[in-house]
């Protein structure tokens, strides 16, 4: 685990988190958070509460495995797997994700939280045709 309270409480929430307990967001991120991911930028407590609530409505699972943290004074890298079923995508089979996370803290409490991953892989690989394309075109790329 990390060295400092609102890191370990940030990682071990995330590692528990579930559509059932998404009140436990409230107890890691700052008020007056700021949250990015490839699709989003959200600002503010109760706007990124109800973001996680459409996201987790979506999802029969969803779990966080944590895999490296890199820690300095006031912020955190943390590397992360994402495996998550969700109900529209690859047939409600199992989806798995590598990405990192650039958290900042203030008052104990996550003040920026910034999501790096491939969106390709998480999203667009899922669907039928499109995700085929997409395979395709980074295989290509591999090749050159």
């Amino acid at each position: 685990m990390a060295n400092t309270l609102w890191l370990d409480n940030f990682i071990t929430t995330y590692s528990k988190l579930g559509i059932n307990n998404l009140h436990l967001l409230k107890e890691i991120y700052h008020q007056d958070v700021q949250f990015v991911d490839p699709m989003h930028q959200l600002k503010g407590l109760d706007t990124l509460l109800n973001y996680f609530d459409e996201l987790y409505t979506q999802v029969s699972h969803c779990q966080f495995v944590v895999e490296e943290v890199l820690e300095a004074d006031s912020e955190a890298a943390i590397y992360w797997t994402m495996t998550f079923c969700h109900k529209k995508l690859n047939k409600q089979q199992p989806i798995k994700v590598q990405g990192h996370s650039h958290i900042k803290s203030q008052d104990d409490k996550v003040i920026f939280h910034r999501d790096y991953l491939d969106l390709g892989a998480m999203l667009y690989e899922q669907i039928p045709l499109l995700g085929a394309l997409i395979k395709s075109i980074k295989f290509r790329a591999s090749q050159a």
